[in-house]
């Protein structure tokens, strides 16, 4: 029923090179944000480092290990795959079992260590969907057979991943289930009726928890709140603008002692700017433009459907991630809570994030680049 397709090219060795790179640099800007966090919190000022580090070497191995297995196997599994996301995700919710962090149940704890379920969602389902339009993409402009199906299973993602709540992971996966809806051809009629219902829900999930319009009040004017719910993207803005073009110098951020929150997280590209400046927040770009641009052309020249929707969905993932964790941190949007692929500190993101990776990579070796 599934015909293997026979490697025949090595992987892209550019597309690597700049995962790598981004992990390094990645690496040395965890250490730069946080050694004076780590040092008056656990007494090492290398703790954050350490653990980034294991992060890594443990994200590497699973990013060789899907990049060594045919792409064309996780399609024979993708039910499993799914329902066993959707498991976690319910699990989660249970008292005693989700540990809560910033408000939001999301993790499971394992040992010293805990798993944070909608990550592996956002994997899983594009495995899933991956596999569902490349057999049913002839009837993705029909609403009833195609469109609904599909929706339907998004939202239900969504629905339990807002649950927790967490809804900047939840934006990034109904993004990229539409990015790759739309690119199996649904009609825009379609999706412009759903933009009118998303609207509407997007405005209700706003207006029922106080601190969402927190957020939307202190993006429109953080002065407002400039020690509440203003404080992050001021210090943010104020690590960025001083920054200028060549940036105070790796290692002299001054926003990091203690003025902007945790900044190894998800404001790690504040510390970019403050210290590289926007020459160094530039090439940073450019990195993961070109990350997109290799990713697309894997993409492309993918040798069936099905390898081409799951490489258009990884990529859009990453993508959509990356927008909107800088456009929050230059104050474009309000905060999400959105880790910065590769770079923020990070263990369940950034292990699936390099699974996600060897994927892609696996898929470049059956497209000739």
């Amino acid at each position: 029923m599934f015909r293997r397709i026979k490697s025949k090219y090595a992987p892209d060795y550019t597309l690597l090179a700049v995962i790598l790179s981004l992990l390094l640099v990645g690496a040395v800007m965890v250490y730069s944000s946080s050694y004076v966090w780590a040092e008056y919190k656990y007494a090492d000022q290398f703790f954050y480092l350490k653990r980034q580090l294991l992060f890594c070497g443990i994200g590497i191995v699973g990013m060789f290990f899907f990049m060594a297995i045919p792409y064309s196997t996780w399609k024979k599994y993708s039910k499993i795959i799914l329902f066993t996301c959707f498991f976690l995700l319910l699990i989660v919710l249970i008292p005693g079992i989700g540990m809560e962090r910033g408000g939001a149940q999301s993790w499971i704890g394992i040992g010293a260590f805990s798993v944070q379920p909608s990550e592996f969602m956002k994997l899983g389902l594009i495995i899933y969907l991956a596999a569902y339009l490349s057999v049913q993409q002839k009837h993705i402009t029909s609403f009833k057979k195609g469109f609904l199906p599909s929706l339907i299973l998004v939202f239900a993602a969504f629905g339990l991943i807002m649950l927790q709540p967490d809804l900047g992971t939840g934006v990034v996966l109904v993004g990229t289930c539409m990015v790759m809806i739309y690119i199996a051809g649904a009609r825009l009629l379609h999706f412009l009726g759903l933009a009118g219902v998303g609207i509407i829900g997007f405005l209700l999930l706003i207006l029922s928890a106080p601190y969402r319009i927190s957020r939307i009040t202190a993006f429109i004017n953080p002065w407002e709140d400039p020690l509440g719910d203003g404080f992050q993207i001021i210090q943010s803005l104020y690590a960025v603008g001083p920054g200028g073009l060549m940036g105070l110098g790796l290692g002299e951020s001054i926003q990091k002692y203690f003025y902007l929150p945790e900044p190894q997280n998800d404001f790690i590209f504040s510390i970019i700017g403050e210290e590289l400046g926007f020459l160094g927040g530039t090439f940073m770009i450019g990195l993961f433009a070109l990350l997109f641009w290799r990713g697309i052309k894997a993409a492309l020249e993918a040798p069936d459907a099905y390898g081409r929707f799951l490489a258009l969905g990884i990529v859009s993932m990453l993508t959509i991630q990356v927008m909107i964790n800088i456009s929050v941190v230059i104050g474009l949007i309000p905060v999400t809570g959105i880790t910065l692929p590769f770079l923020s500190y990070g263990g369940s993101s950034l292990t699936l994030t390099l699974c996600s990776a060897g994927m892609l990579l696996n898929i470049s070796r059956y497209s000739k680049l």
